[in-house]
């Protein structure tokens, strides 16, 4: 039986592509660095944002100093237009809705930082519950390190064989895994239905409405 839902939330949840791109595409333009395009950002996602950061950067330029002062820069960028055109993608308002009426809890587990993760989720989805909204933490290891699964699990006060996680990439795949917890794969999200495969995806969906279906 499913007592509780853990969503990722960019390329699950809601489609940021396109302002994270435009943030980092401007830091790298002001550096003179090349620009990347949104195929390129979608591999670049998934693992917190210095780490697309990281993956952003020239290889001439790969060291702390040049990732920490981009990352600031970035950052400082993105908080101002995280919402700019970051959306939920179709179906997940009626998805959360009818999640909502069966009384099955939901929570969020991000490799984004915590507070711009609150800030989207309380912002696109004011109706829709969420017991627990988890970002990045200096607390909390990201994913695919099992802790924020399982803090969340204790939070929700539902044992990990009563959740499911649901997430677009393998780091998603592979958390699931590490804390035990049955894994459902989107298609929709930025990345391939053969690397939600290959990171052990239990379940795929290509459209949100699918998952009321594992829910019995």
């Amino acid at each position: 039986m499913i007592n509780g839902i853990i969503f990722d939330l960019d390329g699950t949840l809601v489609d940021s592509l396109v302002d994270l791109a435009d943030s980092m595409n401007k830091v790298l333009a002001n550096k003179s660095y090349p620009t990347h395009t949104l195929a390129e950002y979608q591999y670049f996602i998934g693992n917190g944002i210095r780490n697309l950061v990281r993956k952003a950067l020239p290889d001439t330029v790969q060291n702390e100093v040049e990732i920490t002062q981009c990352f600031d820069a970035m950052m400082e960028d993105y908080a101002q237009h995280c919402l700019d055109k970051t959306k939920p993608y179709p179906g997940i308002i009626e998805l959360l809705e009818q999640i909502n009426q069966r009384e099955i809890k939901c929570a969020v587990l991000s490799n984004k930082v915590d507070d711009l993760t609150k800030k989207i989720v309380r912002e696109l989805f004011p109706k829709q519950r969420f017991e627990e909204v988890l970002g990045s933490r200096f607390d909390i290891p990201r994913k695919p390190n099992p802790e924020g699964a399982l803090f969340i699990s204790d939070s929700l006060q539902i044992p990990t064989s009563e959740l499911i996680f649901v997430g677009d990439t393998g780091v998603d795949m592979e958390v699931a895994q590490n804390a035990q917890i049955r894994s459902v794969g989107v298609t929709w999200g930025y990345r391939t239905r053969e690397e939600l495969v290959d990171h052990g995806a239990q379940h795929l969906i290509d459209d949100p409405l699918e998952l009321l279906q594992l829910l019995g």
